[in-house]
C-alpha cells in the first residue's frame, strides 16, 4: 500500500499546524463563527447536533494495522471510545472538543493520515471496490489509478471551490462493488478488443434530493489516458456547473440540462486542449505508485484444516459460507468483518474491536484492512488455514457476525441521532429490522438482501439504490418513512421505486416484514433473489401487501 513521501508528510503536517491556528482564532474570538465554518469544512470538521464531527479520509477504504491502532487510539483519547464507518469508506469521530481537533490531526499525521478534502465543494475521498487487490473477478488493482486521483486533486488550485462537492468512485472489477454509476465520476476497468485494460468512464450519478443513475461518456478510455480525462471533466464542470442554487449545483444536474452529447463534446475539446500539458510526469508517478502496490508473498500450504472445521463446526460453516469471498491466490479468501451485530449501531466499532482488527490483520492478514462502502472491514488477504483460528478471535471480540449481503446487513446513516441535516432516526430503525429477523431466524432463508436506510432526502444511505429502501422524512413535525423496491447499486444500476405512502416509525418494521414474508411466499425457489423476484413481478404483488386497504377499497 502507499506509503507517504516526505512531501506528503510536510504537506500534511503543514495544514495541521495551519489548521491549528485558525482554531485558536475562532476560540479567542477572532474568527466568527461563519467566517470559521470554511477554514474548518476544509479540514474535515462539521458543527452537528450535539458536538462537532470530525471525517477522517481512508482513501480507497485501505489501511494498515498502525494507521487502525491510531484511529482507535483517537478514539479513546479524545472521543468516546468508538468511530462510525462511512459509506465513503472513512471514519467519523461524533464527540470531539474543538480545542483538541488540532492534536487529533497531528496523530493522524503521525501515521500518514488526515482530513482533508472530507468535507466542502471539492473533490472528496477517492473511493475504490473494497476486495481491490485481492478479487478472484479483478482484471487489474485500481488503486493505484485511485492514489493517483488523491494526489492529482488533493488542494488541486482549480477545484477547490466547485459548485458543489464532486465524488469519485473507481473498481477493477466487470462486477460493480464500488457502486460507480451513483458517482460524479465513476470509473469500471474494462479491457479492449485487443486485451489492453482501461476504463469505461461515466459522469453524472448521484443520488440525494434528485437521484440519477450515470452515464457514459467513454466505453474505453487507456489507463494513460485517464488522468487528463478526468481533469477534463472536472474542469468543464466547474464552468458549466450552476452556482445560483446549491440543490441544482451537482455534474448530474449540469449534464442533465446540457444534454450528455454536448455535455461529452466540451470535455473532449477541453481534452484535446490539455492532453499536451500531461508531459508523461503522471505516467512515470503511477509506475512509481504501483510498485507500492505489490501483492503480498502469498503463502503455498495446504488448507485441510479450514476443510475440517466447515465439516465440523456449523457455526464456522455459517461464517464461513456468509462473510467469504473468493480470492485470486490459490488457497486464499477474502474476509468481511461484520460491523453489523444485530440490535448495534450499523458502522460503529469500538476502540478495541479496532485493536484486534489490527491485530489479527497483522497475524493473518499479510498487514492489510479494508472499509466497505457499506461499513463494514475487509481482511483482503487470509489463508484458509488461519481462518478457524480467526473466526475464534472474532468471536471473543464480538466481531463474528455471520450476515455479510443478508437482511440484517444494513447501511444506515447517523440519522437524527447525531447529523444536524437529518429528519429522521436510521439508527434506531435499522436495529430494530436486524433484531426481528434475527428473532424469527429467518435471514438465511431469505438469501442476498441489501436494505439501506437515509434519515433525509441527501441519501448518506444510499437507500435509493437498496433493494429495500427506506427514507426518513419530517411529515408535519412527525417521523415518516417512505419505502422504495428495486434499486441496485452494482454495475446494472437503477433507481429504486417509490412504493407509496409512507409508514410511521411505529409502522415501518411491520411494513419491511410483510413485504420481505411477501417474497418468501413469491419466490419460485429458494435460490430466486428478492430482487430476481421483484424484476419478475413488478411492484404490484408487494403494494398489495404493503397497502391492503386499497386492494379492499378497489374491490
Amino acid at each position: 500500500m502507499y506509503v507517504y513521501n516526505d512531501f506528503d508528510e510536510a504537506f500534511v503536517r503543514e495544514r495541521a499546524a495551519q489548521f491549528r491556528a485558525q482554531v485558536e482564532r475562532r476560540i479567542d474570538g477572532s474568527l466568527t463563527e461563519d467566517e470559521f465554518r470554511p477554514l474548518r469544512l476544509m479540514n474535515g470538521l462539521y458543527l452537528q447536533l450535539h458536538a462537532y464531527m470530525l471525517r477522517v479520509a481512508i482513501p480507497y477504504g485501505t489501511l494498515n494495522p498502525s494507521q487502525m491502532r491510531q484511529l482507535a487510539y483517537i478514539a479513546d483519547r479524545w472521543d468516546k471510545g468508538y468511530g462510525h464507518w462511512t459509506t465513503r469508506q472513512n471514519i467519523q469521530y461524533n464527540w470531539p472538543v474543538l480545542k483538541d481537533v488540532p492534536d487529533m490531526l497531528d496523530a493522524l499525521a503521525e501515521v500518514g493520515m488526515h482530513a482533508i478534502q472530507t468535507s466542502g465543494n471539492t473533490i472528496r475521498n477517492v473511493t475504490a471496490d473494497h476486495f481491490a487487490g485481492a478479487a478472484a473477478d479483478e482484471i487489474e488493482d485500481p488503486r493505484p489509478v485511485a492514489e493517483l486521483l488523491r494526489q492529482w486533486s488533493t488542494d488541486h488550485p482549480e477545484f477547490q471551490f466547485l459548485p458543489r462537492k464532486f465524488k469519485i468512485a473507481i473498481t477493477g472489477s466487470p462486477n460493480d462493488r464500488a457502486v460507480t454509476k451513483a458517482h460524479d465520476i465513476g470509473l469500471r476497468m474494462v479491457r479492449s478488443d485487443a486485451g489492453e485494460p482501461g476504463f469505461e468512464v461515466i459522469v453524472g450519478g448521484g443520488l440525494g434530493r434528485t437521484p440519477m443513475i450515470g452515464k457514459v461518456i467513454r466505453d474505453f478510455l487507456p489507463k494513460a489516458d485517464l488522468l487528463p480525462y478526468c481533469e477534463a471533466i472536472v474542469s468543464v464542470y466547474n464552468v458549466l456547473g450552476r452556482r445560483d442554487n446549491k440543490y441544482k449545483a451537482r455534474i448530474k444536474i449540469t449534464v442533465f440540462e446540457n444534454g450528455l452529447e454536448n455535455f461529452a463534446e466540451l470535455v473532449e475539446a477541453r481534452y484535446a486542449e490539455i492532453r499536451p500539458a500531461f508531459t508523461g510526469v503522471d505516467l512515470d508517478i503511477l509506475k512509481a505508485i504501483e510498485a507500492q502496490f505489490a501483492p503480498p508473498s502469498f503463502r503455498d500450504a495446504p488448507s485441510a484444516g479450514y476443510e475440517a472445521a466447515h465439516l465440523a463446526n456449523p457455526a464456522f460453516r455459517s461464517w464461513a459460507d456468509t462473510n467469504l469471498a473468493a480470492h485470486k491466490a490459490e488457497g486464499y479468501a477474502i474476509v468481511s468483518i461484520s460491523i453489523k451485530k444485530h440490535g448495534a449501531t450499523p458502522g460503529d466499532a469500538t476502540s478495541h474491536q479496532m485493536r484486534v482488527m489490527a491485530d489479527l490483520a497483522e497475524k493473518y492478514g499479510h498487514g492489510e484492512l479494508r472499509l466497505s462502502h457499506e461499513q463494514n472491514v475487509i481482511l483482503p488477504h487470509v489463508h484458509k488455514s488461519d481462518l478457524p483460528a480467526l473466526y475464534q478471535a472474532l468471536r471473543e471480540a464480538d466481531l463474528a457476525t455471520a450476515n455479510i449481503g443478508l437482511i440484517s446487513d444494513i447501511i444506515a446513516c447517523p440519522g437524527m441521532d447525531y447529523c444536524a441535516l437529518a429528519t429522521a432516526r436510521s439508527i434506531p430503525i435499522a436495529q430494530e429490522i436486524a433484531v426481528r429477523f434475527d428473532e424469527l431466524k429467518l435471514e438465511h432463508e431469505i438469501g442476498p438482501l441489501k436494505i439501506k436506510i437515509s434519515g433525509c432526502i441527501n441519501a448518506c444511505g444510499h437507500h435509493h439504490v437498496g433493494h429495500i429502501g427506506i427514507l426518513g422524512l419530517d411529515r408535519a413535525g412527525v417521523e415518516n418513512y417512505q419505502v422504495t423496491l428495486g434499486g441496485d447499486g452494482t454495475e446494472e444500476a437503477v433507481i429504486g421505486e417509490k412504493t407509496g405512502p409512507g409508514f410511521s416509525a411505529e409502522e415501518i418494521l411491520p411494513a419491511i416484514e410483510r413485504i420481505v414474508l411477501a417474497y418468501l411466499d413469491l419466490r419460485t425457489s429458494p435460490e430466486e433473489t428478492f430482487l430476481e423476484t421483484f424484476r419478475r413481478l413488478g411492484m404490484e404483488p408487494f403494494k398489495a401487501v404493503l397497502y391492503p386497504e386499497e386492494k379492499a377499497d378497489a374491490a
